[in-house]
């Protein structure tokens, strides 16, 4: 836990960074979600302001339901993309360590400076300036107070993309890190215009007939404990593609298991195209999946992380099972 004085100091810090540089690659996690996507255009908004140049870019392909937000466009897919573009230095936005930003890392000129804004507890520090806020609810909560501390009043464009990032990463503000501040800074937000029921229908409610047939396919696999205290679900290499779905598809299946009465902890088990294995962990409460994640060397929050696992993916599962199981013990 960091006090007021300290977080103010590393907020300072980010500021200065931002100012003794002119131009940045800002990057966000592999996978990204809403407070991911959300973030980076928010740091894009504040680079333009100071007067900087930004270049935006993710490895993995951009979630087409969050197109709606400013520069949205403008980020670029390693994917579909090359990154040629030259910078003096990196903003890293909702990556609890390096690795999380997957191939992009390979572009950083050896020593680039990077600041790294963050809320997850088990954050390694990997930035040159480092601001980790834990009991913020999301990254976007972080740029808020960035914004404020810079002097400046977040548009409309901007507000929309905080709030996206803020209902995002508390599930519609339902989740336990919906707290009195995370509920003011919503408020600011929807003063300015931001329709809140528009984007919670649109993010939260509407699902693709692919989507859909995802969720068919997962909730037919759902597994339970013996003592009904673990629940899981896996989605097979090929499943994504059989579904015509994409991977933002995957958000929010993992809470079909863990939202059983009596279920502890929810695991979404996700095979990739190398054999490996991806698994989303949530908690009920009682169980800190964060520590049980880093045993595998992933990592996140207490009650929501994730980490990889060798296949096979019946073997990922055995193994990962035993040691939430053991964990709840």
């Amino acid at each position: 836990m960091i006090s007021k004085d300290q977080y103010v100091s590393q907020l300072d810090e980010a500021l200065a960074f931002i100012k003794a540089n002119a131009s940045f690659l800002v990057v966000s996690h592999v996978q990204p979600d809403g407070d991911a996507i959300s973030s980076t255009v928010v740091v894009d908004w504040l680079l333009e302001r100071m007067g900087k140049k930004a270049v935006l870019v993710n490895e993995s392909e951009l979630p087409s339901r969050l197109n709606y937000l400013r520069h949205f466009d403008q980020i670029l897919s390693l994917k579909k993309q090359k990154l040629e573009a030259s910078f003096d230095a990196v903003i890293a936005v909702d990556c609890a360590d390096n690795r999380r930003m997957g191939e992009v890392s390979s572009f950083f000129p050896e020593g680039c400076a990077i600041l790294n804004i963050d809320h997850h507890p088990t954050n390694n520090r990997f930035g040159s300036v480092n601001v980790i806020q834990p009991h913020a609810a999301a990254t976007a909560e972080i740029l808020f107070d960035l914004i404020e501390r810079a002097g400046m009043t977040p548009d409309l464009d901007c507000a929309t993309a905080i709030y996206t990032g803020l209902m995002t990463d508390t599930g519609g503000f339902r989740y336990s890190n919906t707290s009195p501040r995370v509920m003011e800074i919503a408020a600011k937000l929807l003063e300015t215009g931001v329709s809140g029921s528009k984007l919670a229908d649109h993010l939260l409610e509407k699902m693709t007939m692919a989507k859909l047939k995802l969720l068919q396919m997962s909730l037919a696999r759902l597994t339970f404990s013996e003592d009904l205290r673990i629940g899981w679900v896996y989605i097979g290499k090929n499943d994504l593609t059989d579904c015509g779905a994409v991977p933002e598809d995957l958000e929010g299946i993992v809470n079909y298991a863990l939202n059983v009465d009596g279920v502890e902890v929810g695991i979404l088990f996700k095979e990739t195209n190398d054999g490996a294995v991806k698994a989303s962990l949530r908690s009920a409460g009682k169980a800190d999946v964060a520590a049980i994640a880093q045993t595998f060397g992933g990592g996140g929050h207490v009650r929501a992380s994730g980490c990889r696992l060798d296949g096979p993916i019946e073997e990922a599962i055995r193994v990962l099972v035993d040691a939430v199981r053991k964990a709840l013990v």
